[in-house]
């Protein structure tokens, strides 16, 4: 019995070792995202800039309190929001291939916040990289995002029902649903004038550079609360994969715990769609990363993916800012080179197994 304390004890250090060397990691990778650019300032001034806090006249304080650190923030905030929201989506559809962008709601919520933006003058469209979509009405453009990325989880719960719902078959849904708001972002472009078209295409390529202070505490605070939602929920999720009946048996109910999970994912990804546009892979990549790590429980998956997601987006904002500077890549871009193959293995894995 002391035997068995003690394998415990040693199997819960090693998972949380492993999730406060990724917190380092992250903190560390944070500092040099805003240090190098256009301009690399050394990290000593970094660090003083930091300490000293905003307001101050030095010579990097603007470029890092203004640009860089929000940015930087705005990576690390949506990468965990991404990461965790394909978490809750693969444990309560039981399925590995499941994730905001693959299943669609991620294309629902920009055809939600491009009706919000363009029909009911929730933003401003300009004619340059820095202003080419404002959001000046950030809770009508979420509102807008969310009732159609809620309404697409509605369509996969409805799936996930069917007797024989097979991965395959709820990736296919995605692919039509996907399809569907493609088309109806089309659409709408068709209809706008020049300006309005060049600045919406823009929109829709995911970047973490638009985001301001008040649009990043906005992202912030929902990605918060629903990430504690879903961190609460965690024994829950540890039933639900073992099985619809084992779980219901101790006590989960199975539907309400599917259907508010879906939600707060649903959510995640509206937030995160309506002010950086479309980021694909991070929330099937970063789970499956992690469970090659620390496991299938999620009492150390959901921090360990929140990590990984904040780490990828940190890494692809970094890569898309100095690969080719100055001029500087959508982040989308290169999450999307890095998703794209582990997503085409995952699948062919899944039909070996």
């Amino acid at each position: 019995m002391k035997h068995n304390a003690e394998d415990y004890k040693t199997y819960v250090g090693k998972k949380a070792g492993i999730i406060i060397a990724g917190i380092i990691l992250c903190v560390v990778l944070f500092l040099i995202t805003i240090s190098v650019g256009a301009i690399t300032i050394p990290l000593p001034d970094v660090l003083a800039t930091i300490f000293k806090g905003p307001g101050g006249t030095g010579l990097f304080d603007r470029a890092l309190w203004n640009i860089r650190i929000p940015q930087a923030l705005t990576a690390v905030v949506a990468g965990a929001g991404l990461a965790i929201a394909g978490v809750a989506m693969q444990s309560v559809l039981r399925n590995p291939l499941a994730s905001p962008f693959t299943l669609g709601l991620s294309n629902a919520a920009a055809f939600g916040a491009a009706v919000g933006i363009l029909l009911f003058g929730a933003g401003t469209t300009g004619s340059s990289i820095a202003d080419a979509v404002v959001v000046n009405n950030p809770y009508l453009t979420t509102i807008c995002a969310f009732v159609f990325s809620l309404a697409t989880t509605a369509i996969i719960l409805a799936i996930a029902k069917i007797r024989g719902a097979t991965p395959e078959t709820m990736v296919l849904a995605g692919v039509a649903i996907s399809s569907l708001f493609s088309a109806g972002l089309m659409a709408i472009q068709y209809f706008v004038d020049d300006t309005q078209l060049a600045s919406i295409v823009f929109w829709q390529f995911g970047d973490v550079s638009r985001a301001s202070w008040s649009e990043l505490g906005l992202i912030a605070a929902v990605v918060v609360v629903c990430s504690l939602y879903l961190f609460f929920k965690r024994w829950d999720f540890n039933a639900i994969d073992a099985g619809e009946e084992t779980a219901k048996g101790l006590g989960v109910n199975v539907g309400r715990t599917r259907l508010l999970g879906m939600i707060a994912a649903s959510l995640i990804s509206a937030i995160v769609v309506a002010f950086l546009g479309v980021i694909g892979f991070v929330g099937l990549v970063c789970p499956h990363m992690m469970r090659r790590i620390v496991g299938d429980d999620h009492r150390f998956l959901i921090p360990a993916s929140i990590i990984c997601g904040a780490l990828l987006l940190l890494a692809a904002d970094t890569v898309a800012r100095t690969i080719i500077a100055p001029q500087v890549l959508p982040v989308a871009v290169l999450t999307s080179f890095l998703g794209a193959p582990i997503f085409i293995y995952l699948i062919i894995k899944g039909r070996r197994m």
